[in-house]
C-alpha cells in the first residue's frame, strides 16, 4: 500500500469532470422518464435502487457505511485522527414526481467525487470526510420536507417521522422497512465538525448574472399551511348566488390575497394543491382543501405575511359565510449560514478563477437543518434557464465540476484545519 500523501499536497487534487458526469447520468437512469427527467420519489423501490448504487460505489471508493433510524446513509472516510468530528457534505436522492437529474443528486455525486478522489490519490486527512444520503427531502409523498435532516438537527422528534403517514396510509416508519433501510444508528446527536452542500441554484440568478459559483449565505425562512373551507352544498341551479356558501369562492378569494401578500420585495407564495368537493359541476362546493406556501428571507416579514394572510382569510370566510381551519404544519425559519465556511467557499471560487457572487436560496435544503448544529455553507452551480422540479432541469457539465471542485477544496481546507 502506498503511503499517504502528505497534506501538502492538496493543490493536486483534482475533480473528474467526466466522471461526475457519468454518474449523473447513470443515477438519473433510475426512475428517469420519457422526457429526460426522473420519478424517484422517497422510500420508493427506485430510492432504493438510487441508494443502493450510492452504498456500493461509496464501497469501492474505500468508505464505510452506517444508516440511521430515519434512514439517512453516511459513507465514512477515515482521517489521521478519527477522534475528530467528520467534515460532511451530501443531500437527498429521491425527486419530485417530474424532477431532473441534478436536484438533490448532485450534491450526493459531487460528494462521492471527492471520496473517488481522496481514494485515487491516497490522500488522507486529518479529520474524517463523510458524504450523506439524506431521506425524503422533496417532502412530496411524507410533508413536511426535509424531515430526515430535520430529526438529525433536533427540528423534529423521531417517533414523528417515522409516524408521517402518506396518502395511501403508509407510515414513513414502515416504507423504510419495506425498502431495506430501517437502519439502527442513533439519528444525530454526535458533533459534525462542518458540513457543506452543493446543489444547482434552482432559480435564473447565475445564469443571468453569468456566474459559475453561487456563495450561498443562507436560505430563506418558509410555512407552510393546510387550509380548510366549509360552506354549504347546495343545488347550482335553485340556489341564489346571494344565498350561497360557496367554499371554492372563498379559497379562489385567498388564492388572489396570498398572491397580492406575496408579491413585496424578496416575497414568495404558492398555492400548489387544490381540491373541492363534492366534484359534481352542478352542486355548489361544500369542501375545499388548498396549501399555502409562504417564503421571506427576513423572519419579521415571514410573520407579517402569516397575519396579513390570516386577516384576509377571516374577513373572507366572515362575507361568505363560510367556516376556515388554518393549520400551519411546517415553520422553517430563515437560515444564516456559518461565515467561516461561506468564507471557505468564496475563498476557493476565487483562488479557482471561477466568476462568483454571494446569493441567498430560495428553497430548503437539508443543510438548513443540518446548521442547527453544526457549521455549515452552500455552493450553488447555474442551472438552465433556472428551472428546477421539471423534467426538463439542466446544467452544464463544467458547471458541476466546477463546483464539485470548489466543494472539494473546502472540505480537505477544514479536514486539514
Amino acid at each position: 500500500m502506498k503511503p499517504a500523501a502528505p497534506a501538502d499536497s492538496r493543490a493536486n487534487l483534482r475533480v473528474d469532470f467526466d466522471r461526475l458526469w457519468a454518474s449523473l447520468m447513470e443515477l438519473g437512469q433510475i426512475g428517469g422518464t420519457e422526457k429526460g427527467g426522473v420519478c424517484r420519489i422517497a422510500l420508493t423501490d427506485l430510492d432504493r435502487q438510487g441508494r443502493d448504487l450510492f452504498v456500493r460505489w461509496a464501497k469501492e471508493a474505500g468508505c464505510t457505511i452506517k444508516v440511521d433510524q430515519v434512514g439517512n446513509v453516511f459513507a465514512r472516510r477515515e482521517g489521521r485522527d478519527p477522534s475528530k468530528p467528520p467534515v460532511m457534505t451530501g443531500s437527498h436522492l429521491d425527486t419530485q414526481p417530474t424532477g431532473g437529474k441534478f436536484d438533490g443528486a448532485y450534491g450526493v455525486m459531487a460528494g462521492l467525487e471527492v471520496l473517488r478522489v481522496l481514494h485515487d490519490s491516497n490522500y488522507v486527512t486529518e479529520a474524517p470526510i463523510e458524504v450523506a444520503v439524506w431521506t425524503n427531502e422533496e417532502g412530496c409523498r411524507f410533508a413536511p420536507a426535509m424531515v430526515a435532516s430535520g430529526v438529525f438537527g433536533g427540528a423534529f422528534k423521531l417517533d414523528y417521522a417515522l409516524a408521517i403517514k402518506d396518502r395511501d396510509g403508509v407510515t414513513f416508519g414502515e416504507a423504510l422497512k419495506q425498502i431495506g433501510y430501517d437502519g439502527k444508528e442513533p439519528v444525530g446527536g454526535r458533533q459534525v465538525g462542518a458540513f457543506f452542500e452543493a446543489h444547482i441554484e434552482q432559480g435564473p440568478i447565475l445564469e443571468r448574472e453569468k456566474k459559475t459559483i453561487g456563495v450561498v449565505t443562507g436560505a430563506q425562512g418558509q410555512r407552510w399551511y393546510e387550509i380548510h373551507w366549509t360552506g354549504m352544498e347546495s343545488h347550482a341551479g335553485t340556489t341564489p348566488m346571494e344565498g350561497r356558501r360557496d367554499a371554492l369562492v372563498g379559497a379562489a378569494e385567498l388564492i388572489v390575497e396570498a398572491r397580492r401578500i406575496g408579491n413585496r420585495p424578496n416575497g414568495r407564495s404558492t398555492v400548489g394543491v387544490i381540491d373541492s368537493l363534492p366534484q359534481a359541476r352542478n352542486t355548489i362546493p361544500g369542501r375545499v382543501f388548498m396549501t399555502l406556501d409562504f417564503r421571506h428571507p427576513d423572519n419579521d416579514e415571514l410573520t407579517r405575511m402569516d397575519a396579513d394572510m390570516r386577516a384576509a382569510a377571516a374577513d373572507i370566510a366572515k362575507r361568505h359565510r363560510l367556516d376556515v381551519k388554518i393549520e400551519q404544519i411546517w415553520h422553517f425559519p430563515a437560515s444564516p449560514f456559518a461565515r467561516e465556511l461561506v468564507s471557505a467557499v468564496r475563498r476557493g471560487a476565487e483562488q479557482a478563477g471561477y466568476a462568483h457572487m454571494d446569493i441567498v436560496s430560495g428553497a430548503g435544503h437539508d443543510a438548513c437543518y443540518v446548521s442547527r448544529v453544526a457549521p455549515t455553507a452552500m455552493i450553488f452551480v447555474p442551472c438552465k434557464d433556472g428551472i428546477s422540479h421539471n423534467e426538463i432541469e439542466d446544467a452544464t457539465r463544467d458547471d458541476v465540476g466546477a463546483g464539485a471542485q470548489i466543494l472539494l477544496q473546502a472540505m480537505v481546507d477544514t479536514a486539514n484545519k
